[in-house]
């Protein structure tokens, strides 16, 4: 359906639709790591349950369309990826030749996160959610000038 795509165009150039999907990343609790020439990159960490880690990638690509360049399609797409708390317990034993057969049991546990899955979330309603911020974030951005 064409309401089900990772893409929408916006009444905006390039710059100001690419400043309006990192407000909208921004307004969402998302640490941007790139911001300029046409691309948004953000990311958040959360954890749903008590051993499960969760992260969300935003990718934001922005073109110029149009014969003027006043208008541009953001092209948009979210990883997430999860993380399990594995446990692992290591034992070892410690031999001391000088004393005898003495063993001293060793054992240290390191927990650690394993990423078990990774998915580019499908579009929909999360996007929709999205490019409808992004078009209020655009809209406050203009009107605010």
């Amino acid at each position: 359906a064409a309401e089900e795509t990772f893409s929408r165009l916006f009444d905006a150039n390039v710059d100001d639709t690419c400043e309006a999907a990192r407000r909208a990343l921004l307004s969402q609790g998302y640490v941007i790591s790139k911001a300029g020439g046409g691309l948004v990159q953000g990311s958040k960490s959360f954890q749903p349950e008590g051993e499960v880690h969760v992260e969300i990638g935003f990718h934001v690509v922005c073109v110029s369309d149009g014969p003027k360049q006043q208008v541009a399609t953001a092209y948009v797409s979210a990883q997430q990826d999860r993380y399990a708390l594995k446990k692992s317990n290591q034992a070892a034993s410690l031999g001391v030749s000088a004393l005898g057969s003495i063993s001293v049991p060793l054992s240290s546990s390191d927990d650690s996160l394993v990423k078990v899955a990774s998915e580019t979330i499908p579009a929909g309603e999360f996007y929709d959610r999205f490019f409808t911020l992004m078009q209020r974030m655009q809209r406050d951005n203009t009107t605010s000038r």
